[in-house]
């Protein structure tokens, strides 16, 4: 059976990535990209979630279930209620938030010690960590200018930006860096030389927790 992966994005540097970690670990698997470029951006004006952003989100997934999606993978950390929605209306088929792999693999690898979060979009510092479990050890760090950079195509300053708010988490005694953006896959090798902790992006963490589900491993 074809298995039919439905992405949905709200920033455009969010499908090269998990489209990259899906052709690595999961070639076959059909894939379908959504963008909606102004939901990052009219959330940020916005300052908070609100109705008619939860509606634009089942209206992406009212659209990609009716195309014969077999998952939906959201790729957007910073809309966590709004996805909440699509799970309690499509609960016949997997429906992920882009970080909630990433969230047990980080859980589980660090044992009870501090897990550091990286982020590049302030929101996501509001919605992200109520997906931890309550008795997880968080810090954060936003890497403060990074996403703009990226969106200028500064990608140096971006990865560097990203690399020193790292070392500012595990200066804090983190013993694990999870990558909340799916954009910031790109510095995973960078903030592990720097670092020398493990890095978990949320590609990699979704793509597998999507097989396992789908394809039985």
């Amino acid at each position: 059976m074809t298995v039919r992966i439905a992405l949905i994005h709200a920033l455009t540097h969010s499908p090269p990535p998990i489209n990259a970690a899906l052709a690595r670990a999961w070639p076959e698997a059909v894939r379908m990209n959504l963008l909606d470029d102004s939901l990052s951006a009219d959330l940020a004006r916005a300052g908070a979630l609100d109705a008619r952003m939860t509606q634009r989100f089942l209206a992406l997934a009212d659209y990609a279930v009716g195309t014969g999606a077999n998952a939906i993978l959201f790729t957007c950390s910073a809309f966590g209620p709004c996805i909440d929605a699509v799970k309690a209306r499509h609960t016949g088929i997997p429906v992920l938030k882009p970080n909630e792999a990433m969230v047990d693999e980080a859980v589980a690898l660090a044992a009870g010690t501090p897990i550091g979060l990286l982020t590049t979009f302030g929101p996501t510092l509001q919605t992200m960590p109520p997906e931890f479990p309550p008795t997880a050890v968080l810090h954060t760090a936003l890497a403060d200018g990074a996403m703009a950079a990226l969106d200028a195509g500064d990608t140096a300053s971006h990865d560097r930006l990203a690399v020193e708010a790292a070392i500012r988490l595990a200066d804090q005694g983190c013993r694990v860096i999870a990558l909340a953006q799916f954009s910031l896959a790109r510095t995973r090798d960078a903030v592990a030389a720097a670092t020398g902790l493990p890095v978990l992006t949320t590609p990699d963490s979704a793509v597998a927790r999507l097989k396992a589900l789908l394809a039985g491993g």
